[in-house]
């Protein structure tokens, strides 16, 4: 009834173990629910949680028994903070087939890559699915390309972030519908203790201590999460440099008339090699890690809490690697005209220069990476193009 109001309570992140419940981070929400502690709401702003409660017309619940540990005893705080990351991350992966389509339109690349014979001798369900995608939307029949039609290739094979794109966010992609499987199975679970099972009316019901507080499910999938999303800034990246090496893409150096005078996109790569960096280290798998507490009682744990926070951490720090990699893809566009490319990616260059201008001269790029990062968090880049595709059913149900 509280979220409802928008009422919230403050929550300790970084005090849970993932076994025995999130008992820390869920007796700060039980906290306010109860009228302790400190919570916020529109009407009040941060204040103490009684004084807030009473300011919105609500009296603290009166626990009745076994509601203070059903309150506390769950993985609701790791699902929570996870299935932020989760949606996020789905919304990156479908983002990232826009941005590299535009890119590989710049790079000259080849789309006989993403051939569907090529994908059926080797058919796993996010490779195939991921090409199929890619097909719609680089050059072929139905969306020319002026700019691939026009280009002449150099090279007769690919650099991999371009010709492997199938084969590597393909695994993202069945990583993350595996990740999503398990968190719709969690979050619709019983991770109390002890649980108490009804029997005939008559009948003294069943009370069993067990372990299904236990976080190791949704705090291993976390840590695959987190690698398959690391994954796909590591190949934006690559490209987001070969877009600014005048000997990769043809184009000015960094992607800025006058080079020299102007750095360009110089800094803007070097953010995204940082944050491609530090998620390689947010990689380690948590999970793999366990403390003994509780006077050896609990003697492993899942360490399930820094798996969801590792695991948002580096969907937002693949946010801004994608909005650096389609502000680079943009600024290259300006200098491919007036050749066009496909009317899906199109579509998208038009709705980043609504937001955005092209850069003539250097200028600070914090804005203009905050507003794409935005526009990816909205799904705002896969909107744009989904009118123009045939979806197959399985992804709209990804």
């Amino acid at each position: 009834f509280h979220w409802n109001r928008k009422i919230k309570a403050v929550v300790s992140t970084q005090s849970t173990g993932g076994a025995s419940g999130d008992l820390a981070p869920l007796a700060h929400l039980a906290n306010g629910v109860i009228g302790e502690g400190r919570m916020w709401s529109p009407k009040t702003g941060w204040g103490n949680a009684l004084e807030v409660l009473t300011a919105n017309d609500l009296t603290p619940y009166q626990l009745k028994p076994k509601d203070g540990l059903s309150l506390i005893n769950g993985t609701q705080f790791i699902c929570a903070v996870g299935a932020e990351a989760l949606h996020r991350a789905k919304r990156c992966l479908r983002t990232t087939l826009v941005i590299s389509a535009i890119s590989l339109d710049i790079l000259e690349g080849h789309v006989e890559a993403f051939d569907d014979r090529v994908h059926k001798i080797r058919p796993h369900n996010g490779q195939v699915r991921v090409a199929a995608m890619m097909r719609e939307l680089c050059h072929g029949k139905k969306y020319p390309s002026e700019i691939y039609e026009q280009c002449e290739k150099q090279d007769v094979q690919d650099p991999y972030t371009i010709r492997c794109i199938p084969q590597v966010i393909g695994i993202s992609l069945d990583t993350i519908n595996f990740v999503e499987g398990v968190f719709l199975t969690e979050m619709n679970s019983a991770t109390d203790n002890p649980l108490v099972f009804e029997k005939d009316a008559d009948a003294e019901a069943d009370v069993i201590s067990a372990g299904n507080f236990h976080g190791e499910y949704p705090a291993k999938v976390l840590d695959y999460l987190t690698i398959a999303v690391h994954e796909i800034g590591n190949m934006s990246e690559r490209r987001l440099e070969r877009l600014c090496n005048p000997t990769c893409s043809n184009l000015p150096a960094f992607l800025v008339d006058s080079p020299g005078l102007n750095s360009g996109f110089m800094i803007p790569h070097c953010t995204s090699a940082a944050l491609v960096s530090e998620n390689k280290t947010l990689c380690f798998p948590s999970s793999a890690d366990t403390q003994s507490t509780s006077a050896g009682k609990e003697d492993h744990v899942s360490m399930g809490g820094w798996s969801a926070r590792k695991a948002l951490k580096v969907v937002e720090n693949l946010e801004n690697v994608l909005a650096i990699e389609l502000l680079a893809a943009c600024q290259a566009l300006e200098f491919k005209r007036p050749l066009h490319t496909t009317e899906p990616l199109e579509a998208v260059f038009r709705l980043v220069r609504d937001k955005v201008p092209p850069f003539i001269k250097d200028r600070a790029f914090t804005d203009d990476i905050r507003t794409v990062q935005e526009m990816i968090k909205r799904n705002e880049i896969w909107d744009a193009v989904a009118e123009y595709l045939d979806q197959d059913p399985l992804w709209d149900e990804f």
